[in-house]
């Protein structure tokens, strides 16, 4: 169903989430390579960001369960099983192999305008439309409804959303930069907060939700299962980060603003993505078009994945137990 209010906040701290750290923490967001990360390489860089993309769950679960997803069934036979560790190694492997996943390259990338990043969302966004429209079954809504019928959130959804959005907005603006100090780890406590609200954020839009995301893909071959609301997505979270950017135009320490060098907030130096379409190799475009093979078959990229993870055990140690085996080829 159209959730324009729900996804249009939501958007809103993916972006306050993602640019803020940006902004304090000299650092992009880059879900697949932090996950993968965190098992192969733990470090003060992966560990918070994944420790607060799953207490993330934690509030919604608590103040607003009616913004978790309907995910489909657990495994519950040897062959879902296998299924899902085959999803998960092709994840893996996929958004390794394309240096990247929707957060990496579509939120943050293409805000930096990053050719590179430009090119890997082109490419996993068409494979995903088509695979989801000539391969998967996009899930119909609820009561044979149109899935693009408005629908708004109850009174205390909405306290919930827009309390969330003022208070991140308050803390990453206001609170960050008067109370914390340039130092290791007031950047692995910035992190933490951060991911918390970009997972709450991929709750709230919808980004979440499988079958939300497959009805977006819709649009191809049944405008009856289309579900405009990520589009959203584009509108009040990649244009806010692009503008951001385009402002502080932050750099490898190259940046100046009246003669002094334009720093992070909590760190001593920018650490961006240095690779260009150079860079492009058939492992990256392979790669990138296995993960949008998946996203198109399951509705799932990995900061979703790690959400549904924690509210289906048996799901998410299946599908994390071979994205890491994907990632470590």
């Amino acid at each position: 169903m159209f959730t324009p209010i729900h996804t249009s906040l939501g958007a809103l701290l993916l972006y306050q989430s993602s640019s803020s750290l940006l902004l304090h923490n000299g650092a992009v967001f880059g879900i697949s390579s932090l996950l993968s990360g965190v098992m192969l390489n733990p470090s003060r860089d992966n560990i918070p960001i994944i420790a607060g993309l799953l207490s993330s769950v934690v509030p919604i679960y608590l103040f607003v369960p009616t913004l978790l997803p309907s995910y489909p069934a657990a495994p519950n036979s040897v062959g879902s099983l296998l299924s899902t560790v085959g999803t998960g190694f092709l994840l893996g492997w996929g958004t390794k192999s394309g240096r990247g996943c929707t957060s990496g390259h579509m939120l943050c990338g293409i805000s930096r305008l990053s050719p590179r990043s430009l090119i890997a969302t082109g490419i996993f966004f068409t494979t995903a439309v088509l695979t989801a429209n000539l391969i998967s079954v996009i899930p119909p809504c609820p009561a044979d409804t149109l899935c693009y019928t408005v629908v708004y959130p109850s009174k205390s959804e909405l306290i919930f959303m827009v309390g969330t959005t003022v208070t991140t907005f308050l803390t990453n603006t206001l609170v960050i930069p008067l109370v914390m100090d340039r130092s290791e780890q007031s950047r692995a406590i910035f992190s933490y907060l951060a991911e918390v609200q970009f997972g709450i954020g991929l709750f709230i839009s919808g980004m979440a939700d499988p079958a939300k995301v497959l009805r977006f893909f819709a649009f191809l071959t049944d405008p009856a299962q289309f579900d405009p609301s990520l589009a959203l997505i584009i509108l009040f979270g990649i244009v806010p980060s692009l503008i951001t950017y385009l402002s502080v135009k932050p750099g490898q320490d190259t940046q100046r603003k009246e003669g002094k060098l334009v720093k992070p907030t909590l760190a001593e130096s920018w650490r961006l993505p240095t690779a260009t379409v150079a860079d492009i190799d058939w492992r990256f475009v392979f790669g990138t078009v296995v993960f949008g093979v998946v996203w198109g078959l399951r509705g799932v990229c990995p900061g979703p994945a790690v959400l549904r993870s924690v509210l289906q055990p048996v799901w998410g140690l299946a599908e994390m137990s071979g994205y890491m085996l994907g990632s470590s080829i």
